[in-house]
């Protein structure tokens, strides 16, 4: 009998090592499915934060872009703007000699040679105020605009309209839309 106890024993023994290998397989593939589970969590949670973090950079990278873009913009316009405005004081500055040769046209010499000189620097004065876009102001006929002219005298005359230029005392100019100095004119019937 011992011998059949015995064998009884092993057959429980091997019965209870089977059951406990597979509850021990059991317990192991739970823990690696436990494992997979927070690793796939942590994949996935991993992921959405670069995915994140991209889209953050994305944008980041367009805003600076824009700024660059209006940056640009913005001094490219300061430029211009400062351009016009050094031309506009250097140009004042220069407006009275001008001035002085149109009078110097409009007097009575016998010295032609004299007179045709005068006439070629007026002309070069003119064409370098063009090239710098500079352009005179000689409102004469039109209506009086005090945004461009500045009224020093006031005449009646039935041949021209109300509020018409009459006469120009000194001529106006400007660079654009900014006017560098205002013409002196006689406006007819106000």
């Amino acid at each position: 009998m011992a011998f059949e106890e015995r064998q009884d024993e092993l057959e429980e023994e091997a019965v209870n090592a089977e059951e406990t290998a597979e509850d021990t397989a059991e317990d192991t593939e739970k823990e690696e499915n436990n494992d997979t589970a927070p690793e796939e969590e942590n994949t996935q949670s991993e992921e959405e934060k670069l995915k994140a973090e991209l889209a953050d950079t994305k944008d980041k990278y367009l805003r600076l872009m824009a700024e660059y873009d209006n940056f640009r913009k913005r001094s490219a316009k300061e430029r211009l703007d400062i351009s016009a405005s050094v031309k506009a004081d250097t140009v004042a500055d220069i407006l009275p000699v001008m001035d002085n040769f149109e009078r110097a046209l409009g007097t009575e010499t016998q010295d032609e040679a004299y007179k045709a000189g005068i006439e070629m620097i007026f002309k070069q004065f003119s064409d370098a105020m063009t090239k710098l876009g500079i352009e005179a102001i000689d409102p004469v006929g039109e209506v009086f605009d005090p945004n461009i002219a500045n009224a020093v005298n006031q005449i009646e005359d039935p041949e021209l309209g109300e509020n018409v230029v009459a006469q120009v005392f000194q001529k106006g100019y400007r660079i654009g839309d900014k006017v560098i100095r205002y013409a002196m004119v006689v406006v007819a019937n106000p």
